[in-house]
């Protein structure tokens, strides 16, 4: 019998920030969820398609997850799709199917480092113009002769 493949890689904003709770045997677990943006033009009109995706992470990356991920970062998860199944207080069936991040890439800057940034002006284009070819150059020790190709 062959092995069947399971994988998932998704980017997306963290809707809020990630809930860490600990196992009865001390396990750290976060949940989380993303939102996955598709845009699309239908008949001349722009549209957006939002899809909300719960994640999941174990131990030392669901610690990392709740401590630097907070709402409103992109990430990339990438990790295997897993189907939950349990009956709730009224005895009703439930099923939920999430993704167990098995690795994660922040993809924006920590909240308090973009804003320590921007209180000291870095990163932010004072005058809303790109620098001019001279700006850039005059502290260029190369010339287009240097240039490989």
């Amino acid at each position: 019998m062959a092995n069947d493949l399971n994988r998932v890689t998704i980017i997306g904003r963290m809707t809020r920030d990630a809930e860490l709770r600990h196992t009865p045997s001390g396990v750290a677990v976060a949940s989380f969820d993303i939102a996955n943006n598709k845009t699309y033009t239908q008949n001349g009109e722009k549209k957006e398609q939002v899809s909300y995706i719960s994640c999941v992470a174990w131990s030392k990356l669901g610690e990392l997850i709740a401590e630097y991920c907070k709402k409103g970062a992109q990430i990339a998860v990438e990790g295997r799709l897993q189907q939950r199944r349990w009956d709730d207080s009224e005895g009703n069936k439930k099923s939920k199917i999430e993704i167990v991040a098995e690795n994660i890439q922040f993809l924006s800057k920590p909240k308090e480092a973009a804003e320590q940034e921007q209180h000291n002006g870095i990163g932010q284009d004072v005058t809303g113009k790109a620098p001019s070819y001279e700006e850039c150059s005059e502290d260029n020790p190369f010339s287009d002769d240097d240039i490989p190709f």
